[in-house]
């Protein structure tokens, strides 16, 4: 059985994984002439599907690492070289030297 038409069934979305696997599947199935023209409309249609859900995904991700690192640097202000204290002439004991 197809891993789209088992995640569709089960309600479950397939993961980017499953569903870069399943794209590959259906373009090496393409590629090796494996496919009759009764099928191809519905291996494109699905690939389609695929590639939407993966753009999805990658957007997704996009936002949160983005979200996150921003957060991040809120948190955490940049330290200037002067603040420092293992910077040359920071706030450390030591001579600079």
């Amino acid at each position: 059985m197809k891993p789209m038409a088992k995640a569709a069934r089960s309600g479950k979305e397939p993961t980017y994984g499953e569903a870069a696997a399943r794209l590959e599947a259906i373009l090496q199935k393409i590629e090796e002439g494996q496919v009759d023209i009764d099928e191809l409309s519905g291996l494109v249609k699905e690939a389609a599907e695929l590639v939407a859900l993966c753009r999805g995904k990658i957007h997704a991700a996009e936002i949160q690492v983005r979200t996150i690192t921003e957060e991040l640097e809120r948190e955490s202000p940049a330290e200037s070289p002067e603040t420092r204290e293992d910077a040359p002439g920071g706030g450390g004991d030591e001579p600079p030297f």
